[in-house]
């Protein structure tokens, strides 16, 4: 009877435990649902959609034949399973091993995604193939973490930013204690990054620096990494959105509006001079008219100052920014420059001077190409003069970052105002198309220093 009795509650309580593995399978499940607007990354159950790599700058991966990189990927892909594993809804790595990679390539997004890991583990987020969002053992257990990499600041800054560089510390310390889940909610728009750690904004817009090379930015384009050295790190709730043009313009938009004056009212050409007649204003952006062009300038005469903007090119579209104007003349040699407006990736361009492309001081200095968006879409442009120094940042990436006093080579002839202290700021049209909207100026003083 006693033997009975005994395994008749052993039943009864294999048979009480069901409902509540179900629904810890089932909450596990539903965890991983992304909500509306988002993607899920993980689905729950498997690691469809991920495959582990050894880093590397993603450059050089890109170079490679599409067979090639396919064969790369996929040769990864099946020794994915040593050191990541799949468990009760949530992705899990033993501390070691290649770090997990998006199959998926991500250029403006948001990323949700919660981690929870162990004392004196070191992890990260890489975004676009480059490190990091950085997660840390934080506490004085953590030991080796401490000292000069000052993990006692918290989790969340861009570590491999440089001393200094905005991101490179977080801002406040938000992780929370180990055995607890922490979220990161992570915006990247072009190079520039904002990081929130459990609720909390740790990085505010900073320039994520291209680990892979200062003398080039960060890559265009590229998949999402989760790092993973020094210990058991765990991973649930991956959701990602991409960001729409006009969403992603209006971000960077958003950002440092303090001291921008509008130049142009969306409506007519109120406060500008020069041939006028050949623009036109169409759904309140300037257009210049097709086979007309020139220079047209905004009244305001400016030395230092931060220009923003957005324009459209149409297939093939060639303009200019002014800098520095005189009033007449031709820009690109009477101004201090002229920066170019141009679809560079237009096949008629194929064999231009580098000094040509977009965003370049013409025939002076060559802007990083690959940063334009789709032909057809608004581009946001933001230019900064200061000194003899100009600075071009488009769609979040900064593209031009040059000394004209140090130009001694030019393409043509010798930019006879390139050494300019005042000018106008203006449009020169070269017969299509292009529009522009959206155009404000902040004046700096000569003891301002360029945003980063």
């Amino acid at each position: 009877m006693l033997r009975q009795t005994t395994l008749l509650r052993y039943i009864l309580l294999f048979v009480c435990l069901i409902p509540s593995v179900s629904d810890a399978v089932q909450e596990a499940h539903e965890a991983n649902t992304a909500p509306d607007g988002f993607e899920t990354l993980f689905n729950g159950k498997d690691l469809g959609g991920w495959y582990a790599m050894k880093t590397a700058d993603p450059r050089k991966m890109g170079e490679l034949s599409e067979d090639d990189r396919k064969q790369k990927i996929e040769a990864a892909r099946k020794t994915t399973g040593d050191h990541w594993r799949v468990e009760n809804g949530e992705i899990v790595n033993d501390g070691t091993g290649p770090y997990l990679t998006t199959d998926r390539e991500f250029r403006d997004f948001e990323l949700h995604l919660e981690y929870k890991t162990v004392a004196k583990a070191d992890s990260g987020v890489y975004l676009k193939a480059t490190p990091q969002v950085q997660i840390w053992d934080t506490t004085e257990a953590g030991g080796k973490w401490g000292g000069n990499l000052r993990a006692e600041l918290g989790s969340g800054g861009l570590w491999n930013n440089k001393k200094g560089q905005p991101g490179k510390d977080p801002l406040v310390k938000a992780d929370k204690p180990f055995g607890e889940w922490n979220k990161f909610r992570i915006v990247q728009v072009g190079a520039r990054t904002s990081v929130w750690l459990n609720g909390k904004q740790v990085v505010d817009h900073a320039i994520m620096r291209n680990f892979w090379g200062d003398k080039k930015p960060l890559i265009n384009k590229g998949p999402i990494q989760l790092q993973t050295h020094g210990g058991e790190i765990r991973w649930r709730n991956l959701y990602v959105r991409d960001f729409k043009t006009e969403e992603a313009n209006k971000f960077l938009g958003s950002k440092s509006k303090d001291g921008f004056k509008s130049i142009y009212n969306g409506k007519d050409f109120s406060g500008w001079k020069g041939p006028i007649d050949n623009y036109e204003v169409v759904d309140a952006a300037i257009r210049c008219k097709k086979g007309k062009g020139g220079t047209i300038y905004h009244e305001d005469e400016y030395s230092d100052f931060v220009a923003r903007l957005e324009f459209r090119l149409p297939p093939g579209g060639n303009n200019g920014l002014a800098i520095r104007y005189p009033g007449k003349g031709d820009t690109a040699y009477v101004g201090m420059c002229e920066l170019q407006v141009l679809d560079s990736e237009h096949e008629k361009y194929a064999k231009l001077d580098p000094r040509q492309y977009h965003g370049s001081a013409y025939g002076m200095q060559a802007a990083h190409r690959g940063y334009l968006r789709e032909t057809g879409e608004w581009n946001f442009q933001e230019v900064t003069v200061q000194g003899s120094k100009i600075r071009v940042e488009l769609n979040g990436t900064v593209i031009l970052d040059a000394d004209l006093s140090t130009v001694e080579e030019f393409m043509n002839k010798p930019v006879e105002g390139k050494d300019r202290k005042s000018g106008f700021f203006g449009l020169a049209g070269h017969s299509d198309p292009v529009e522009f909207r959206s155009l404000s100026i902040k004046k700096l003083e000569s003891d301002d220093t360029s945003e980063e």
